[in-house]
């Protein structure tokens, strides 16, 4: 239940803190004193969209604050207690609006995304507008409605799931299949040029060693050669070039003293004399290790000759023939894990058909006992509505095809014959403005009585009603008021009588600002509001005592 409402610098209210209590409170003011910016404030808290243009002029931001009691709300206090946010059985709600449109959200004092606030404040408030009644024509609406009176709002949604997933596994399952033949094709040409492949079995880096090789191989004979021309260097009929350099440097070592630029000599004629060393010992091992095996050449020409035919067949580089044959083979094991996914998916659609068939059967078996009451219900309150006579059916209708549907498996449709001796007909082609209005306010009624969120607001609902079917309207928010707790917002003077608590809007203005005061009127303002509301301008006696006798009559 809504204890408190504070607001602070809200459109054209600077200060405001109000304490409402259980039952029917009505909210009452002349046209344009404001009674809409204390829903649209409330509705702040609960996560609406918040507009830096509605923070008071001359202020940097508004603060909403709703106070809720959750003695009466089971499942608002145990979502709290899931998010570690209770406390001592309150809620309070609380919204921090910029005038630059900047938000913050605030539960129990601890900052929260928008959505946690709303999907909290659908919990505890339900707010029933004068608008409801035109998106009553819609069938989406009339099917809500239907569920909600139900109870089977989370089936409905569980079907609705139920009904996209299947969806979503068809698509998919359809986009493979359409591809399936092309897969095919393409399957079997990879596993004949793999066969290929694999019976080549080109290792990593095979190609750059066979190249290697065979050139060496290729130029034997020209190798032998240049090692032995270095073997040379090292002997008598070659001009005996270590035995030189060593003399030389035998006899500039002997020379004493040394010149310090002959000593570099003789380091450079010591390090060509390792160096020249070093060469010859290299040319001898590679002499001694060198294997000329014309069967092993002879392996190289048609190794070689292989990888070339096949890289030219699969058009590309020799080089590029090993990674392109990993290529190919991942190709095969993606096409081979599709046929396994095209399986997957076909046993995935047929459990989630079972699925949604299992809970869109038990969806229907709840709309048709449910629909059965409430046209029983709102035919009978059509009656107490100045529609005698009326009747009031809802029909459900079996689609045409068999494919799952968001909404079910049938479409629910809104009935309605305004005349005695009339067969009910779609709502939206035979319902007027004034029919439309009661039906919808019927609707609203009843849907409240079930409804588990303890606090009720209907704005404005009575719009395009009057006379005694005004009374009736105020009777029978005030037996909702009596179970629990009821705002409403209205101009029928016959409603705002059956509240169990009265405010008063008011605009005030003087020469520097405008601003709207809220007033809890006491018994003799409750009489003054509604003369007010019955006359016009003027209060007249009369006026007051039709008041009166209004209030008489509710108070017994």
């Amino acid at each position: 239940m809504l204890l408190q409402l504070s607001i602070r610098n809200y459109a054209l209210v600077s200060q405001l803190d109000l304490e409402l209590a259980a039952g029917m409170t009505v909210i009452t003011g002349e046209t344009g004193a404001g009674k809409s910016i204390m829903l649209d404030a409330l509705g702040l808290a609960l996560g609406d969209r918040a507009d830096g243009n509605a923070v008071r002029p001359g202020t940097d931001k508004a603060d909403i604050l709703a106070a809720f009691d959750l003695s009466q709300s089971p499942e608002a206090a145990s979502w709290l207690s899931q998010r570690d946010l209770e406390q001592d059985g309150l809620c309070l709600l609380r919204r921090v609006v910029s005038s630059e449109g900047r938000s913050r959200g605030y539960i129990n004092g601890t900052p929260c995304p928008l959505s946690d606030l709303k999907a909290l404040g659908e919990l505890l408030l339900d707010i029933h507008s004068q608008h409801e009644h035109q998106s009553l024509l819609q069938s989406e609406t009339q099917r809500r409605l239907l569920d909600n009176f139900a109870g089977s709002t989370d089936l409905a949604k569980s079907v609705q799931r139920s009904a996209q997933q299947c969806q979503q596994l068809r698509s998919q399952l359809n986009r493979l299949s359409q591809a399936d033949d092309e897969q095919r094709a393409r399957q079997q040409l990879l596993r004949y040029q793999l066969e290929e492949l694999d019976l080549l079995a080109l290792a990593e880096g095979e190609w750059e060693q066979l190249e290697q090789e065979h050139q060496t191989l290729s130029g034997a004979a020209d190798l032998l050669s240049s090692c032995a021309e270095v073997l040379a260097l090292s002997e008598a009929d070659g001009g005996h070039l270590l035995a030189a350099l060593s003399g030389s440097l035998h006899r500039l070592t002997s020379c004493a003293p040394l010149p310090e630029a002959l000593g570099e000599v003789c380091e450079l004629l010591e390090s060509a004399q390792i160096q020249i060393e070093e060469a010859v010992s290299s040319a001898q091992r590679f002499i001694d290790h060198f294997d000329n095996d014309p069967e092993r050449a002879q392996f190289l020409e048609e190794r070689i000759s292989s990888v070339y035919s096949l890289a030219r067949k699969h058009r590309v580089q020799p080089s590029e023939l090993h990674r392109h044959h990993q290529q190919l083979a991942a190709e095969l094991a993606s096409i081979s894990a599709d046929e396994q996914t095209l399986g997957e998916l076909d046993e995935a659609l047929t459990a989630a058909l079972q699925s949604y068939q299992q809970q869109a059967g038990e969806l229907s078996a709840q709309r048709e006992e449910a629909a059965a009451r409430l046209s029983a219900a709102v035919e009978a309150q059509m009656q107490r509505l100045g529609m005698q006579g009326g009747r009031f059916v809802i029909a459900l209708h079996l689609r045409e095809h068999t494919e799952p549907h968001a909404g079910g498996q049938e479409q629910v449709e809104f009935l309605v014959s305004a005349n005695p001796g009339s067969a009910p007909r779609p709502l939206i082609k035979v319902a007027s403005g004034g029919e439309l209005s009661r039906i919808s306010l019927a609707i609203q009624v009843i849907a409240a009585q079930t409804s588990r969120v303890p606090t009720l607001i209907f704005d404005e609902v009575d719009v395009g009603i009057g006379g005694p079917t005004a009374e009736v309207v105020g009777q029978l928010l005030r037996q909702l008021g009596s179970r629990g707790q009821v705002l409403v917002v209205t101009h029928l003077a016959q409603v705002a009588a059956q509240g169990h608590q009265h405010l008063l809007v008011e605009k005030r203005s003087d020469a520097q600002s405008t601003q709207t005061a809220v007033l809890a009127l006491d018994n003799k303002g409750r009489h003054q509001e509604i003369a007010r509301m019955l006359g016009g301008v003027e209060i007249t006696a009369e006026s007051l005592a039709h008041a009166h006798k209004m209030l008489a009559n509710v108070q017994g």
